[in-house]
């Protein structure tokens, strides 16, 4: 089926914020410019200013002007992409005024209705009813809805419960957008199609995993909502866990949305609680202080414009995490993600063990081990850590750690790499949701997230200083160190 099959009208609430035009209006723009939209779609932005067509045209070109490389905006491109574009001021809260949008959705019915939700969760309840009331809805509709989805498990699920009442769990699409990304799809392929990990993917052949996700922006003039949230329900609740289930689930029966994500809720199911007695073994919390960023001095998390002089929100977390299943008994899983770091980093670092018996220099017994390297950002790709003998003469048997790597910029010839918001868009309108997050996994991900929370609040590790440009504090680093294990960068 071609993309010319997939008529759509894609709605997008919140079309002036800051999601719709740095991410989403340029992600539509590319997949325009490639023809992987149909030719008749389009796209309503939806907001309460007071734009009228040419206005929000304008505001579109300033936001793909500032995020798309120059190269890609020729005059046509633009001007194919603005017929598409329609707009309609909204108050949310009113359902008079979702009248003339039903209207211009009643056009035509043959058209598959988007309605993305780039607005605050607070908004979806009354978005989705008063889409409903004004006949915006049909059995085609499909919504999707960006997270965070709720603060804990129970407003989640009273936001879920909202929608869920006017759209079918097949009609959602829960967006994490590194499920989006090149690198983390390709890991399915890495791990189930090549027996040459597939055979390795346990813990007879693994001795730890590392997942980081860092960082070099601060709150970004965000204070009054990641204070509330912290960095544990802002990254580890969705983003880690979600790398942390294509990591050690198990082959699925195929690729289907529903097998997928069954092996994934089976691995937040095994995940073991860290319970009061393991928090100063299995937790580092963290906040960042005045510190330099690519040798520029950034003021402190308590400094920040706004700030709580109360707050007792962590930047940083780090844990260690452990999945009750055959597969993954014994194997550390260590989890990092904080704010204000030298990089800006995701990748997943998968550990392989030692040879039971080592016959090369007694002294480069601890070099002998290989790693994979998943990265995810910056230069998505793989890098597989082998061991070969050094070259020279007088040199013996030493060994040296060389990697084999995969750019995937540099080995497909591309010179840009789709955004994870590209694939993701491209997958609703193609109505795949293998990529998307089923209601269950957000529950039992929250649930587990949720133990921990309460526990630490009560009676959990106090947050500790890092300075800015630091990969945390140093507790972090005792916290693999006590297991005889480094973090990937201090090898």
């Amino acid at each position: 089926m071609s993309s010319q099959d997939h008529l759509c009208d894609i709605v997008i609430f919140g079309a002036a914020g800051d999601l719709a035009q740095r991410k989403l209006i340029r992600a539509l723009f590319q997949l325009d410019r490639a023809g992987l939209l149909n030719e008749h779609s389009r796209i309503i932005g939806v907001a309460r200013d007071e734009y009228d067509q040419e206005g929000f045209a304008k505001r579109c070109k300033s936001s793909l002007e500032r995020f798309v490389d120059s190269t890609y905006l020729k005059s046509d491109a633009w001007e194919h992409f603005k017929q598409r574009l329609e707009y309609s001021c909204i108050n949310l809260t009113q359902k008079s005024e979702f009248d003339h949008l039903a209207d211009c959705l009643n056009q035509r019915t043959d058209s598959t209705r988007i309605f993305y939700y780039a607005l605050p969760a607070s908004l979806y309840g009354v978005t989705s009813e008063n889409l409903h009331a004004s006949g915006c809805l049909n059995d085609q509709a499909r919504v999707v809805l960006e997270k965070p989805i709720g603060h804990d498990h129970e407003s989640s699920s009273q936001i879920n419960n909202q929608v869920g009442e006017f759209f079918k769990e097949s009609q959602i699409y829960r967006i994490d957008h590194y499920l989006g990304k090149e690198t983390v799809q390709n890991l399915i392929a890495l791990r189930f199609a090549n027996p040459l990990f597939g055979s390795q993917w346990k813990q007879s052949h693994i001795s730890h995993v590392e997942i980081t996700v860092a960082e070099k922006v601060g709150i970004e003039g965000r204070w009054g909502y990641f204070d509330k949230a912290g960095q544990m329900r802002d990254m580890v609740q969705n983003h880690l866990l979600q790398l942390l289930c294509l990591t050690a689930m198990d082959p699925p029966a195929d690729l289907s949305a529903d097998s997928i994500r069954d092996e994934k809720v089976k691995v937040l199911r095994a995940l073991r609680p860290i319970s009061r007695d393991m928090l100063y073994s299995h937790v580092v919390r963290g906040r960042y202080t005045r510190g330099l960023i690519d040798g520029q001095p950034v003021p402190g998390y308590m400094e920040e414009e706004g700030a709580n002089p109360d707050s007792t929100t962590e930047s940083f977390v780090a844990l260690k995490v452990e999945i009750n299943n055959w597969r993954w008994a014994g194997v550390p899983f260590y989890l990092r993600t904080g704010k204000r770091m030298p990089d800006k980093l995701s990748q997943i670092t998968v550990h392989f063990k030692r040879q039971p018996h080592h016959i090369f220099d007694e002294n480069q017994r601890d070099l002998a081990r290989n790693k994979l390297i998943i990265r995810l950002q910056p230069d998505e790709g793989i890098s597989l850590q082998i061991l070969n003998k050094d070259q020279g003469l007088g040199k013996g048997m030493r060994l040296r750690s060389e990697p084999l790597q995969l750019s995937f910029s540099q080995a497909f010839g591309q010179t840009r790499i789709p955004d994870a918001y590209e694939r993701l868009l491209l997958e609703i309108t193609q109505g795949n949701q293998y990529l998307f997050v089923r209601r269950d996994e957000i529950e039992h991900a929250w649930k587990w997230c949720d133990q921990l929370l309460d526990t630490w609040e009560h009676d959990g590790p106090r947050i500790q200083p890092y300075s800015a440009g630091s990969w945390g504090p140093k507790a972090s680093d005792l916290l693999v160190f006590k297991d005889g294990n480094t973090w990937h960068e201090d090898d």
